[in-house]
């Protein structure tokens, strides 16, 4: 299934840190635009060995984007109860590093006499004032590995409906496209003979008051031959015909599976060569502006290709 670069999944899961107290883990998954994959990792210590099975899945299931698992704990708000019967369920304090913590704040509010005290969530936030309940590593891993699976999944599935969306966009301008050139092409013999015949009529007009009759006759016979190879060097057919092949990869490759970014990038780039060399052939304004149109179509289709897989 074709997907997006972009995407968010996240999942929960608890931790057992002993004497009946269970920290709730949330892990995250987001993606954004990339050329290649490109994982990162932001855990906690606790979580930390997990990462290897996390980015194993990732690779196992991704291709490109910009792809970084987050994840956070917090005691959860039932342990209150356990804290009740276990004054230290809820950790312990670090009675040395709080004396170097006040003993600080008093130096601090010497030299700032208008700064303002810690409050008591500031001061057990503090780095070694509170030695928390940890769990056993087993646990952390297992439950953090179980967390980003269904994360990615959650991921994965975001992706997959954008995809769809974008393959819906990507489509109608496709249409767009063809009936444009649906519209211009048969009109392009007709510009060309017309233009064929004004060049023709300004050349013998410019020409008629010098020559002679015979030598007359002969230089227009050349201006015919100069301006019938002019017009085949302006002929467009080509440059349609290519149009009408890339336009139809596009519509192959949004109908298939798999990733198709790259190679509809690809296409975008042969698809805006053919543009504007219809665009610097043209012989009319209506042919000028349909390149235009075609050239404007285009880059709507790259903005969005940037964002498929």
């Amino acid at each position: 299934m074709i997907s997006s670069m972009t995407g968010y999944g996240s999942a929960s899961r608890q931790v057992s840190l002993g004497a009946g107290v269970v920290a709730d883990l949330q892990v995250e998954c987001r993606a954004v635009n990339s050329r290649f994959l490109d994982l990162g990792f932001r855990l906690p210590d606790e979580c930390r060995g997990a990462e290897p099975a996390l980015r194993e899945m990732a690779t196992q299931s991704l291709f490109r984007g910009k792809v970084e698992f987050r994840a956070a704990w917090r005691v959860n708000s039932g342990a209150a109860g356990a804290a009740k019967s276990n004054p230290h369920a809820l950790g312990a304090i670090n009675k040395d590093r709080l004396d170097a913590l006040y003993t600080l704040q008093e130096k601090a509010q010497e030299a700032f006499p208008k700064a303002q005290e810690m409050s008591i969530a500031e001061v057990l936030r503090w780095p070694g004032i509170v030695s928390e309940p940890r769990g056993e590593e087993e646990g952390w891993i297992a439950a953090t590995v179980e967390a980003g699976r269904a994360a990615l999944e959650a991921l994965m599935s975001s992706r997959h409906a954008e995809g769809q969306a974008l393959v819906g966009v990507l489509t109608n301008i496709t249409k767009k496209m063809r009936e444009i050139v649906k519209a211009i092409e048969p009109k392009v013999p007709e510009y060309v003979a017309q233009y064929q015949e004004k060049l023709t009529e300004r050349l013998s007009e410019a020409l008629a008051a010098q020559e002679q009759a015979k030598a007359g006759t002969e230089l227009m016979e050349r201006i015919r031959q100069e301006v019938v190879l002019y017009a085949v060097r302006i002929d467009v057919a080509e440059e349609f015909a290519r149009l009408k092949t890339h336009l139809q990869a596009v519509d192959t490759a949004l109908a298939g599976k798999g990733p198709v970014g790259k190679r509809l990038d690809f296409l975008m780039q042969e698809l805006n060569r053919e543009a504007n060399t219809l665009s610097s052939k043209s012989v009319s304004e209506e042919c000028t502006q349909a390149a235009l149109e075609l050239k404007l179509l285009i880059e709507q289709m790259r903005e969005q290709v940037q964002n498929l897989e």
